[in-house]
């Protein structure tokens, strides 16, 4: 057992101490080598599917900090590009998406095609990885990719898809429906590239009310896991519903994952307390914290490793690291993680 990638472990219910460590984002605009291959790359999209740059990049992280997981370099809205959908990344506006079409128009059966490249990237990356070295997988979860496609752009309350799923409830769950099934090949094709774990990322969960919360966030999460688990039982899920909150009571139980990672607003006993092992938890610095490094960042760490002391456990920020973030501050983080006991 000692054997196997420590974050692999911790999945499978195992608690670890110091907890394996990898960050939310961690392949990106906060470290210098990234930038500078990213001015030579050309656009964002074509960064993400040229595989021998985005394995590049899914591996600068691993060689700075030696992370517990290498996490695939791409980004949520390569499905919707898949689907048939125009999609773009303006300099100072972020992904710009063109007009959605309807559900029955979207192109499920060209996403293995049109997605290749990330496949390869995985191939890449894992080979390139010690066997210690864990390589996670993702997808957005169908309701975050949703309120893209929607929108056309990233919203700060997400009221487009909102406004849908309660005006047009039939055409959302279309909408749903399409995405759960290209997640769920999408997962399935990186899996077979190499990927040991996967994780879904849903963190547009917060603006949902209890019934849009079960119908939009739960039930497609279950989906996409009941047809991963179908054909790779071995690998574990873990899922990101940011803004979640109480309503994290019985998630894993609901949708099968085998970890969840809570985002920085929900303090880790309470997570603790209301998700029940063996389901792994993971999380949830404040990336603010490592941002303001010093003392600020010690007490935040040492506060959640004392409130998961014993509890199966993947250190982790609470969101994405932020492009403002010293390098320094990273190593720092680390090496308070680790060196605890």
């Amino acid at each position: 057992m000692s054997e196997r990638p420590k974050l692999l472990r911790v999945l499978a219910g195992e608690a670890l101490s110091p907890p394996p460590i990898w960050i939310m984002r961690q392949a990106g605009r906060y470290l210098p080598e990234y930038r500078k291959l990213r001015s030579t790359a050309g656009s964002f999209l074509r960064l993400c599917l040229t595989p021998e740059l985005a394995a590049e990049v899914t591996l600068q992280p691993i060689k700075r900090f030696d992370f517990a997981a290498a996490i695939l370099f791409s980004d949520i809205l390569v499905v919707p590009y898949a689907l048939g959908q125009e999609v773009a990344f303006l300099e100072g506006q972020g992904p710009v998406l063109g007009l959605l079409r309807d559900a029955d128009q979207l192109d499920v059966d060209g996403l293995r095609t049109r997605l290749a490249p990330v496949f390869e990237t995985v191939r890449l990356a894992r080979r390139s990885l010690a066997g210690e070295t864990a390589l996670i997988g993702f997808c957005g979860a169908p309701w975050t990719v949703a309120t893209y496609m929607v929108a056309g752009r990233g919203t700060a309350d997400q009221l487009p898809a909102r406004r849908m799923a309660i005006e047009a409830p039939a055409r959302m769950q279309a909408l749903i429906d399409v995405l759960i099934e290209a997640s769920s090949r999408y997962l399935l094709g990186q899996i077979e590239a190499g990927a040991d774990a996967v994780k879904i990322f849903d963190i547009c969960t917060g603006v949902l009310d209890n019934e849009g919360f079960e119908r939009w966030a739960v039930a497609p999460v279950r989906a996409i896991v009941e047809r991963v688990k179908a054909a790779a039982p071995h690998v574990p899920v873990i899922a990101f519903p940011k803004g979640g909150g109480a309503r994290l009571a019985g998630y894993a139980e609901k949708t099968g994952v085998s970890a969840v990672a809570i985002d920085w607003t929900m303090p880790m006993q309470m997570a603790r307390d209301v998700i029940a092992a063996p389901t792994a938890l993971q999380g949830n610095l404040d990336p603010l914290r490592v941002v303001v490094g010093g003392e600020a960042l010690d007490q935040g760490v040492d506060a959640i490793l004392r409130a998961m002391h014993g509890r199966a456990h993947i250190f982790n920020l609470g969101h994405g690291i932020t492009p403002e973030t010293p390098v320094e501050n990273v190593e720092r983080l680390v090496a308070r993680v680790r060196r605890r006991r």
